[in-house]
């Protein structure tokens, strides 16, 4: 069964250590496009995080987004240096003092001096980190892929009511085929029997001739081969997953055989359903871009 490229998930995790939030989006591409969005910690994972998706969603445009929050002061990233920061204030505070001016926002001034604030390692190991990240975004893609499902079976129905409006079309066509040639063997005949009459010819080279014009007008093959196409494409559908690419070769073969017998046959009420077919055949391919 096909599978749509559009899909969304998400899943998160908290424990006593840290909130954790995967988001998973994705839309038509012909390649995996990943946009990715995570904390600077996991930077390095990149690599790792490509092959999980393609691995589960196979190709796309991808945006992933990782949340990654430590909770409780321990976890802290940063140190402040209390007794700089009093000895901050404290000058901030006399020279303030002693030109006559407000000490107004010494507390930020302080505090933003140099040294007064400095990073330190986190406490937790890294390795810890990402394996709950890896387990939180792969559940996110595994409901992302299961979007994909549900709107694969949507895009089914949709495709296979258009391939059966085309057949419906084409057994019309079927119908009306005898009578068009029928029509075009009366008119030739009424042209040329007065003509036959009255100029002397070769009735067999005028046969052959005329048998080579009934061959070119001829739509028996397309219309055998059109059908051949529409099973393909409605077998293919059942197939397994990530078939959209063979979807639109197929439907471009589709159209090949339309236009041949919108062409050949030149007929008006057999052009009338060779537009509905090409309508339809439209949406297919716009539908096909979206199929895994």
């Amino acid at each position: 069964m096909i599978k749509s490229m559009t899909g969304f998930g998400v899943a998160g995790l908290e424990n006593e250590q840290v909130v954790i939030q995967v988001e998973v989006r994705s839309l038509n591409s012909k390649f995996l496009d990943l946009s990715l969005r995570s904390p600077r910690q996991f930077s390095d994972k990149e690599p790792e995080i490509r092959t999980l998706v393609q691995t589960h969603l196979d190709r796309g445009k991808v945006n992933v987004s990782i949340e990654f929050v430590p909770k409780g002061a321990e976890s802290l990233p940063v140190t402040i240096n209390k007794e700089l920061f009093k000895s901050y204030y404290q000058e901030f505070k006399t020279l303030a003092n002693e030109v006559g001016e407000e000490p107004s926002d010494l507390f930020k001034l302080a505090l933003q001096s140099p040294n007064v604030i400095n990073s330190i390692p986190q406490e937790r190991e890294e390795n810890e980190d990402w394996d709950l990240v890896k387990q939180v975004l792969k559940q996110a893609l595994v409901k992302c892929d299961g979007f994909r499902a549900d709107e694969g079976k949507a895009l089914y129905e949709k495709l296979n009511e258009n391939i059966e409006l085309i057949r419906r079309e084409l057994g019309e066509i079927k119908i009306k085929d005898p009578i068009r040639k029928a029509r075009i063997q009366e008119r030739i005949q009424g042209h040329f029997s007065q003509w036959m009459e009255e100029n002397s010819f070769d009735p067999n080279r005028f046969e052959q001739e005329l048998i080579y014009y009934f061959e070119k007008i001829d739509i028996t093959e397309e219309l055998v081969r059109l059908e051949t196409h529409l099973n393909y494409f409605q077998k293919t559908m059942n197939e397994d997953a990530q078939q959209g690419k063979k979807l639109g070769f197929i439907s471009q073969e589709i159209g090949r055989e339309i236009n041949t017998i919108g062409s050949k046959a030149n007929d008006a009420e057999i052009q009338k359903h060779v537009i509905l077919m090409k309508d339809e055949l439209e949406k297919i391919k716009e539908q096909s871009l979206n199929v895994l």
